[in-house]
């Protein structure tokens, strides 16, 4: 029986592991924490249940939702309230909800009149020849400074916590790119690509259910740790892996396996010293960015908060000149996220925007979030809950130029076979996109050891 290596128990890892074993493939994962689940963890405190990390599964998969039922979640799983689909960006000191459609655009005061006129425009833009544009670049091109500042710049600090004058519009939003070199348009791209989405069984980003569980994100590592059993290794650093002889031996194992699958941030995968045949430095990997991001928790008792939450959340444009990213309204999102009586916001702070505040003790963060919060949503009392969680290295950008360090993952896959490098510095940063990693590395796993049996 062919046997596998999986490297890293975050919730790459364990999708990989999870679709290795349901295929009959033999598998090992290898986890250096005392917990899978990476930066996913749901806590539970008096009556407040708040997440460290992602806050919501976008299903833009088929595999997202068979996944979760062959673990036997259906019950558990719960869909973001449908009153909950607004969402705002500050705009003057004020949550102001977003226009949902190009043709809403037209008739919301959101945007000014010229705006709206350069919107109209859009479909007779010539496509860009920069082979990488930065996204800010290809905004400014095809919609204008306005919609930068106050459409792209507040999104790309709620998904990356991230700069668009440096992200590639290609590497990072790669299916806003495709619209242009497919539809040369946005907006013809939006209304023509809906056909080719349905035939594949994608949903587009803002249109794709949100979902949880009934005890948050983490229920579903959990349910993953849970089937894997004695499949997982805890507290087992990998330091080195190597290739001789068409064997793997991983520096934690006492046996060898056939093939690797390295889930690991791309900063872990730098430090790896892979030797063997055909020796591959990926080093270079260390200098892609993860800046830094603190998630801060505040409960407040819901007769002190005047705005009435009836949304997703809202996003903090950099021309605000706030102390926080953005803000999900997560009590309005989920039912039992708060006391009755009470409501939960969760704010993000620092990015590449502001990354030294996400270094603040937890006093400094809970401080000065609530004074944003105080200001934008008319909040009269202070928190009756607080809770922050810091992550030193957060995100990967995908920056322009990103196509270098796909190009050495890719050079590294075919030079040593049996490798497979999986994960958010390689298939997209959001918690589905890091689930369908997993799963279609083990297909290729599957695949390779079926050509070989051939």
């Amino acid at each position: 029986m062919s046997r596998v290596a999986v490297i890293g128990g975050g919730i790459t890892g364990l999708s990989a592991a999870f679709r290795l074993k349901k295929l009959g493939i033999e598998t090992t994962l290898f986890e250096s924490a005392d917990r899978v689940g990476g930066v996913i963890h749901s806590v539970r405190e008096g009556g407040y249940l708040v997440e460290e990390g992602p806050n919501t599964i976008m299903e833009t998969s088929p595999v997202i939702g068979e996944m979760i039922a062959e673990l036997g979640l259906e019950e558990k799983k719960r869909y973001s309230n449908p009153a909950a689909d607004k969402k705002f960006i500050i705009k003057n000191g004020k949550p102001v909800e977003v226009p949902s459609s190009p043709i809403s655009v037209m008739f919301s005061s959101f945007f000014s009149k010229s705006a709206k006129m350069r919107l109209m425009r859009e479909s007779f833009v010539r496509r860009g020849d920069k082979e990488d544009e930065s996204l800010a670049d290809f905004v400014r091109r095809r919609l204008g400074q306005e919609f930068l500042d106050y459409a792209i710049n507040p999104v790309v600090g709620g998904i990356y916590a991230g700069d668009p004058e440096e992200l590639s519009v290609k590497e990072a939003f790669p299916k806003v790119y495709e619209l242009e070199q497919k539809y040369g348009s946005l907006i013809q791209g939006q209304i023509r690509g809906a056909k080719d989405r349905r035939k594949s069984g994608e949903v587009s980003r803002q249109n794709a259910p949100k979902l949880s569980f009934d005890e948050g994100v983490q229920v579903l590592p959990d349910a993953m740790a849970e089937y894997l059993g004695d499949v997982i290794r805890l507290n087992r650093e990998v330091e080195q892996i190597r290739f001789s002889d068409g064997r793997w031996y991983i520096s934690s194992a006492v046996h060898s396996f056939d093939a690797v699958i390295l889930a690991l941030p791309a900063f872990r995968i730098a430090e790896l010293n892979i030797g063997g045949a055909g020796d591959m430095d990926l080093s270079a990997l260390k200098t892609i960015e993860y800046p830094p991001v603190a998630s801060v928790a505040l409960g407040f008792r819901r007769e002190d908060v005047a705005h009435p939450l009836n949304g997703f959340g809202a996003l903090v444009p950099a021309v605000e000149r706030r102390n926080t990213l953005g803000t999900i309204f997560t009590s309005s999102l989920f039912e039992n996220r708060a006391p009755e009586g009470h409501v939960t916001l969760t704010t993000y702070v620092g990015g590449t925007r502001q990354a030294e505040l996400a270094g603040k003790s937890h006093e400094e963060l809970c401080e000065f979030t609530w004074k944003d919060l105080r200001d934008l949503y008319g909040i009269s009392g202070e928190p009756v809950y607080q809770h922050t969680k810091s992550h030193k290295r957060a995100i990967p950008q995908y920056n322009v130029g990103y196509g270098v360090y796909r190009n050495l993952m890719k050079d590294a896959e075919s030079r040593l076979p049996g490798l497979c490098i999986a994960g958010h510095c390689r298939d997209g940063i959001s918690l589905g996109d890091s689930i369908d990693s997993g799963d279609s590395a083990a297909r290729k796993m599957d695949a390779y050891f079926r050509a070989n049996e051939t």
